[in-house]
């Protein structure tokens, strides 16, 4: 099991997330994070912090998110497990349930 990030985190980038997580698994694509399902470790650090609530625990995944769990998933299937997101920086890609989105409107 692992965390997902799901679509309130679209066009967010928030990035509370990411100095919350321990172990670095947190990658930045052009427009949402995604979570390394091999490098998690299931601590949760990352769910309180996020101002969107945009972070699941698998299972606790809303139905209407559950594919954002596949989108973490298949965003590494070409990139493998680096390591670390520091080591990557930011990925020119996303996956093609969060690209085929229209722009997400966010709250000012």
């Amino acid at each position: 099991m692992t965390y997902v990030i799901a679509q309130p985190c679209v066009d967010l980038l928030d990035k509370a997330c990411i100095e919350e997580c321990p172990v670095d698994c947190i990658y930045e694509g052009k427009r949402m994070l995604y979570i390394h399902p091999d490098e998690c470790v299931d601590c949760g650090a990352c769910e309180p912090v996020c101002p969107v609530e945009a972070i699941f625990y698998e299972d606790d995944t809303p139905d209407q998110w559950k594919d954002f769990y596949k989108a973490n998933v298949e965003f590494f299937d070409d990139l493998g497990s680096p390591g670390g997101a520091s080591k990557v920086g930011k990925i020119d890609k996303d996956h093609p349930i969060v690209s085929a989105l229209p722009p997400q409107a966010q709250e000012a």
